[in-house]
């Protein structure tokens, strides 16, 4: 690893200052961590991104129904797709592996910590919630809630962003139709989620059928996974949601 950033070539050292006027500010301590992790994660890890679209449409029906029958325990989509993570990872466990830093040696994982990537004032940070098959849908959704405000106000330490097995990051509060998230080594893939679309499809019969479908970006590490592999994941996440049941 060490190999590969030595040998690249060096920055270019411009003045910009000959162009126009500029402002020179220090990088934050966050930001400045974030930027050589995700450098690293970038060269060293062979990255392929495979993009899907999966219908959600039966539960995103189901899931209005809840909230409109259960006001004050309403839910949201991140954390279903937190156990439908956990129970991919069972279902495809070459996605719950890391490999070591020489290459040589896969590690098979048999528990399943959840990274989830948030947005800060200072950066991004990746708290993990651990344990995840053995908490129900409110435990996770009430970590989640708490770990992403601790990380946006008083911040997070080492531990409470070690150990993950398995990542996702989450656009669809913004807006976005795809994109390439970087892996978080040592884990070997990352889920990308954005805003959620309305398209007409064919219908049994080939009549126009209102649904709604939500986009993925999996990027996975070739060394351990192949596209194959990916497109079954994603395949098994609409699967997951479709077969969803709010209780």
């Amino acid at each position: 690893m060490s190999d590969q950033l030595s040998n690249m070539m060096p920055w270019p050292a411009e003045d910009f200052s000959v162009y126009g006027p500029v402002e020179a500010k220090p990088m934050g301590k966050i930001q400045g961590f974030v930027a050589k992790a995700m450098h690293r994660n970038w060269v060293c890890i062979p990255h392929v991104t495979h993009n899907d679209d999966v219908d959600i449409t039966g539960f995103e029906a189901r899931r209005k129904a809840w909230n409109a029958a259960n006001p004050d325990k309403k839910r949201t989509l991140l954390p279903a797709l937190i156990q439908g993570s956990v129970e991919l990872l069972k279902q495809f466990p070459q996605f719950n592996t890391s490999i070591s830093p020489d290459g040589a040696t896969l590690y098979q994982k048999d528990y399943y910590n959840i990274g989830i990537a948030v947005d800060v004032p200072s950066g991004l940070l990746v708290p993990v919630l651990k344990n995840c098959d053995q908490k129900n849908v409110d435990e996770i959704a009430g970590e989640l809630v708490a770990i992403s405000d601790k990380a946006k106000t008083k911040g997070l330490s080492m531990a409470e962003m070690s150990g993950g097995c398995f990542t996702l990051s989450s656009l669809g509060h913004i807006g976005g139709t795809s994109f390439s998230p970087i892996i978080n080594a040592p884990e070997v893939a990352i889920l990308g989620i954005t805003r959620a679309k309305q398209r007409f499809l064919p219908d049994a019969e080939g009549n126009p059928e209102l649904h709604t479908l939500l986009p993925l970006s999996l990027s996975y590490d070739h060394r351990i996974i192949n596209g194959a592999d990916a497109a079954r994941f994603c395949q098994a996440m609409g699967k997951f949601l479709a077969e969803y049941e709010f209780a």
